[in-house]
C-alpha cells in the first residue's frame, strides 16, 4: 500500500501489464483489475490531472492491445466479459480518485481564502488602531500645546506683574488656573479614549464646536495677544465634526501666534460661503521660522491642521504674509458634512 500511494503512477503501468499478460494467457483478469482499479484511483486523486488522463488513456490503449491480441489467437473467448471486467474497474476508479481530487482542490481554495479574509481582517484592525492613535494624538497635540503655550505666556506676564502691580499678577494667575482646568478636563476627555472605562460613550466625543470659538478667543486675549473674531453668517448647521475641526484649526493657529509671535495681533475670519466654510487666522507678527516653504520644516501643528481639512475633502495653506506676519487660509465643503461619520471618527 505503501508504494501504491508513493509512486502510483509505476505501479499503475505494472499493474496493467501483469493484467493484460494475464488476460492475453485466458486466465481470470478481474483480481488484477481490481488492482488495476487501485492504481488508478490513487493516480487520479494524487496526481495532476492533465498528467491522470493521459495515465489512464495510457493503460486503457495497454488493456485494448490485450483485448485485441485474446480476440485474434482465441477463437470463441470472451472478449466482452474481459473487456467489462478489465475496463470497468479502470474507468471507474479514475472517476472517483478525480472527484476526489477535485473536493480537494475545493477544500484546498476554500482554506486559502479564510486564510486571505482573515490576513484581511487583521491588516483593516491594525490600520483602524493605527488611525485612532493618530486622532488621538492629534487631539492631544491640539489640546497641550494650546494650553501649555498660553499658560507660559500668562506665567511669564504674572512674573513680571507680581512685585509692582500685584492685582493684575493675580489676574494672570487666575487666568493660568482656567485654562489648566480647561485642559485637564480636555485631557480627560481624550485618555478616557485611551482606557475605555468610567466615562460614557457621549463624554468621550470632544466637544468644541463654532460657538465655542468665541470662548477660546477670549482665552488668547487674557494671555495678552489681541484677537478679533469675525464670525458672520455662521449660523448654519454643520457636522459636530467639522465643527470641531474648525475649532481646532483656528486654535492651533492662534496656539502658533502666542508660540512664534508673542504681542501680535489676531485676527480670525470664520464664514460659511455657499457650499464651503472658510477660514483665515492671520497676525502681524514676525513670520521668522514659522514659514513651510522651501527649507523650512513644518512642525506638526500645519500638518495636523491640513490632515484635519483634508479628511473632509478641502485644502489649506499657511506661511508668511508678504507685507510681514503669518496667515493660515483653509476652505472645506460643508455640503453634506453633517453627514460625514468617517471624518469624524478621524
Amino acid at each position: 500500500m505503501v508504494l501504491l500511494r508513493r509512486w502510483p503512477l509505476p505501479v499503475l503501468a505494472a499493474a496493467v501489464a501483469v493484467c493484460g499478460l494475464v488476460m492475453a494467457s485466458g486466465a481470470e483478469p478481474l483480481p488484477l483489475a481490481v488492482l488495476v482499479g487501485v492504481a488508478c484511483y490513487l493516480v487520479a486523486s494524487r496526481v495532476p490531472r492533465r498528467v491522470s488522463i493521459a495515465a489512464v488513456a495510457a493503460a486503457a490503449a495497454a488493456l485494448g492491445a490485450a483485448l485485441g491480441y485474446v480476440a485474434l489467437a482465441r477463437t470463441g473467448a470472451p472478449v466482452a466479459v474481459e473487456a467489462v471486467e478489465g475496463f470497468l474497474p479502470l474507468a471507474a476508479a479514475w472517476f472517483v480518485g478525480d472527484a476526489v481530487a477535485a473536493r480537494r482542490r475545493y477544500l484546498a481554495g476554500l482554506a486559502e481564502h479564510a486564510e486571505r479574509e482573515r490576513a484581511a481582517e487583521v491588516e483593516h484592525a491594525r490600520r483602524e488602531v493605527r488611525e485612532e492613535r493618530v486622532r488621538i494624538a492629534r487631539e492631544l497635540h491640539d489640546v497641550v500645546a494650546h494650553a501649555l503655550a498660553v499658560i507660559t505666556v500668562q506665567a511669564g506676564v504674572g512674573r513680571r506683574l507680581m512685585a509692582g502691580r500685584p492685582e493684575e499678577g493675580s489676574g494672570a494667575l487666575e487666568s493660568i488656573e482656567a485654562i489648566g482646568r480647561t485642559a485637564q478636563e480636555e485631557l480627560r476627555v481624550v485618555l478616557g479614549l485611551l482606557r475605555e472605562e468610567g466615562i460614557a460613550a457621549e463624554e468621550l466625543t470632544p466637544t468644541p464646536r463654532l460657538a465655542d470659538l468665541t470662548e477660546l478667543a477670549a482665552t488668547v486675549r487674557a494671555s495678552g495677544t489681541p484677537v478679533e473674531l469675525r464670525m458672520p453668517d455662521t449660523d448654519r448647521r454643520l457636522s459636530p465634526a467639522l465643527e470641531l475641526t474648525v475649532y481646532r484649526v483656528v486654535q492651533e493657529a492662534l496656539t502658533n501666534v502666542v508660540k512664534h509671535a508673542p504681542g501680535a495681533r489676531a485676527t480670525v475670519d470664520v464664514a460659511v460661503l455657499g457650499k464651503d466654510v472658510r477660514i483665515e487666522v492671520t497676525d502681524d507678527g514676525h513670520p521668522a521660522g514659522r514659514a513651510d516653504g522651501p527649507g523650512v520644516m513644518p512642525g506638526h501643528g500645519i500638518v495636523g491642521m491640513r490632515e484635519r481639512i483634508g479628511a473632509f475633502g478641502g485644502s489649506l495653506a499657511a506661511g508668511p504674509c508678504p507685507a510681514g506676519g503669518f496667515r493660515v487660509l483653509a476652505e472645506v465643503p460643508a455640503q453634506g458634512a453633517h453627514d460625514d461619520q468617517r471624518a469624524c471618527r478621524r
